[in-house]
């Protein structure tokens, strides 16, 4: 049965020509059967159906050429479509002859995405992911690793963590998700969730769960999922905070043996990356760290394991980290280092002072006290090693306890008198006489003969004596004090010798002096009393100040002592963590630097 001019009319516009919404996955052909007489008349002015031969596959979307069936064409056909419809004349069966090869142009591209789905369901139908992806039992499956490292984030010495920004590039190979791209619309990328492909997921790499997996047609997989890294490293306390760490990051598989899984290194242009790689561009330097070394290696521990142990094999990174000491020094050296020379300064002080240099040194006592308890609280609590700073604080406390001991000592010697101790001639030569010669202090002079009275002496000492004497003479005698006091004891005497000169007698006169002798006697007694008791009030006052010129050479022996001590102490701690830097190379003995070339 032939359809009339009108039936062609309407079947030109009819839905049979143009795909469906909804239509199958590309290559899927759509069974729309039509006469096999039905052909396009040459020569006629209308576009109709009639026997003859059969329509062009540009226009059929069919691959043999056959009028029959016509199906949705690929994205290559589809543009060959369009590049031959437009170049069809235009009358009026071209035009639409030309609609209809626009409309077969955007059936295929609206069916390509559907073309990746239907890879993607026809890989994934009966994959299971936790099985090991090998043709056969004793097959190696090579794993390669690469490791971008973004950001050094922290190294928690307490905790002995060190947490770090990486992007870890895996890459295998699958022969289950193989594809030919030709019956696929010559799709060479596939991209596929991560949790499809791989079994492992850790709680610490969240972020990887948002990552996709890369897969080629020949079943290459890649796979470079950005994760917070936080791994165990061992921190070495000996020179904080002049120190640097050697921290490594460890891959290895928890499953499968070195017969089953090979980790390797990621060889890219001929050269294997034995190093972290750094993008400069994304890489955020850290304010703490300075990363001197970062090489990578493959360890086989055969010692220990067999092939047979998952740890028979590593990939290992290695971080080799100096740290950046400004900031413990501006904070905490050199506070201590101030506070430290206050408690030198104590013996400047005079030698009497013995409270306030004590006052002063247990105060920086204290404060090196509060240094040490936040120093503590920074490192790790560990028996295995002292941190550098931790020996400088103990130093510095043991220094000012010293300066304790001395200024107790020097405040016993110069509180000490005659009637306790007595000054030997072997200290008097050293400490009066040796010492000061060499320290460079100022001694006063001592004169010849009996010791005399070096500065103006107060009477009190003196009318202590006089007490002393009314003590000795007897009650009798205090009767005519007063008048003595107030005639004056030679006035008395002159007296009584004058008026026996008055008298002009011999006899007289011997009688007076007879008579004013026991007044004399007692006067000169007096006076001698007087000039001894001023004398030992000399002797004993020039000895106490030879005690305490003692405790000022003590003091100036004791300042030298402490402030060579000092000095030498702190520069030679600080020497020590001068020395210790990071090596030259990563590995010694191994002259290899691990760096791009």
């Amino acid at each position: 049965m032939h359809p009339s001019g009108a039936d062609i009319g309407k079947l030109r516009h009819s839905p049979h020509f143009s795909p469906r919404p909804n239509s199958p996955l590309p290559g899927t052909k759509y069974q729309r059967s039509f006469p096999a007489d039905w052909h396009h008349p040459a020569g006629r002015g209308a576009c109709g159906w009639s026997p003859g031969p059969p329509q062009p596959p540009w226009l059929l979307g069919t691959a043999d050429g056959g009028g029959g069936q016509l199906s949705c064409p690929t994205g290559r056909q589809a543009q060959n479509i369009a590049a031959r419809a437009a170049e069809w004349s235009p009358s009026p069966c071209a035009t639409a002859m030309r609609c209809h090869g626009l409309l077969l142009a955007l059936c295929a591209l609206a069916g390509k995405g559907n073309q990746e789905e239907k890879l993607l369901q026809d890989l994934m139908a009966n994959y299971n992911r936790h099985l090991r992806p090998a043709l056969r039992g004793d097959q190696i499956i090579d794993v390669t690793l690469k490791l971008t490292l973004t950001n050094l984030i922290s190294l928690n010495e307490r905790e002995e963590t060190l947490t770090t920004n990486v992007w870890i590039e895996m890459q295998w190979s699958d022969y289950r998700l193989r594809w030919d791209p030709e019956e696929y619309d010559n799709i060479q990328l596939l991209r596929v969730p991560s949790t499809m492909v791989t079994g492992y997921i850790d709680g610490t790499f969240e972020i990887t769960l948002y990552t996709n997996v890369l897969v080629s047609p020949d079943g290459s997989i890649y796979w470079l999922p950005p994760a917070i890294y936080r791994s165990v490293c061992s921190i070495h306390v000996t020179y904080f905070p002049f120190d640097w760490q050697n921290c490594t990051m460890v891959f290895q598989s928890q499953t499968y043996s070195a017969n089953e899984i090979n980790l390797l290194l990621t060889v890219e242009e001929g050269q294997t990356i034995e190093w972290i790689s750094i993008d400069p561009e994304a890489f955020t330097e850290n304010g703490e760290w300075a990363i001197k070394h970062r090489p990578a290696r493959k360890i086989i521990n055969s010692e220990h394991f067999t092939p047979d142990d998952t740890q028979y094999q590593q990939v290992v990174f290695y971080l080799i980290i100096q740290r950046k000491p400004l900031f413990y020094i501006i904070n905490i050296i050199v506070p201590c280092v101030l506070i430290s020379a206050m408690a030198v300064l104590v013996y400047f002080l005079p030698a009497k002072a013995g409270g306030q240099k004590c006052t002063v040194s247990i105060n920086v006592l204290l404060a090196q006290t509060v240094f040490l308890f936040l120093i503590a609280q920074k490192v790790p609590e560990t028996s295995q090693a002292v941190p550098l700073i931790g020996k400088y604080l103990t130093f510095l406390m043991v220094v000012t306890v010293v300066i304790v001991v001395n200024a107790v000592i020097v405040l016993n010697v110069s509180l000490r008198t005659p009637n306790t101790h007595s000054m030997s001639q072997r200290v008097r030569q050293v400490c009066l006489h040796l010492l000061p010669r060499y320290l460079g202090m100022h001694m006063p002079e001592e004169t010849s003969g009996p010791p005399q009275a070096a500065r103006r002496r107060s009477s009190l000492g003196l009318m202590v004596k006089a007490d002393e004497y009314m003590l000795w003479k007897a009650r009798t005698e205090l009767l005519f004090e007063k008048q003595k006091e107030r005639d004056g004891l030679m006035k008395t005497v002159l007296e009584k010798i004058g008026r026996s000169l008055d008298s002009g007698s011999a006899q007289d006169f011997c009688q007076s002096l007879e008579e004013a002798g026991p007044d004399i006697r007692a006067c000169v007694d007096a006076c001698n009393y007087i000039a001894n008791a001023t004398r030992e009030q000399n002797d004993f006052s020039s000895e106490s100040e030879e005690w305490i010129l003692v405790g000022r050479v003590i003091d100036r022996v004791c300042f030298f002592i402490m402030a060579s001590l000092f000095v030498c102490g702190t520069i030679g701690i600080f020497l020590m963590a001068h020395f210790n830097q990071a090596p030259a190379l990563p590995f010694p003995g191994d002259p290899k630097k691990y760096l791009p070339e």
